[in-house]
């Protein structure tokens, strides 16, 4: 559990998902490949095809509020797109 922090719902990993059955996550900046596709395959009970990864860098963002502006960074992140074996799927909505 400590390796897939959260499933990454977008409109471009939906799309991903509905055309090639690949699924995306954040996962934690320290896990490799095959730490990432053990943990998707205990986790969900699927057989994983494929691991790409992308560190994702951090932005500056600004706040502008009454008395002044309060500037920072939003955090980077890790990304793992999941290419699962034909005829497999997850589906996030089920356990809601």
């Amino acid at each position: 559990m400590g390796i897939l922090k959260k499933p990454l719902i977008t409109e471009k990993s939906q799309k991903l998902q509905d055309s090639s059955k690949k699924y995306t996550f954040i996962v934690d900046k320290k896990a490799n490949k095959v730490a990432i596709k053990r943990a998707i395959e205990e986790m969900y009970g699927v057989n994983v095809a494929e691991v790409n990864t992308n560190t994702m860098p951090s932005k500056p963002k600004s706040k502008y509020t009454k008395s002044n502006i309060i500037s920072g960074r939003r955090g980077s992140y890790k990304k793992a797109v999941i290419s699962l074996s034909a005829g497999e799927e997850i589906d996030f909505y089920t356990d809601l």
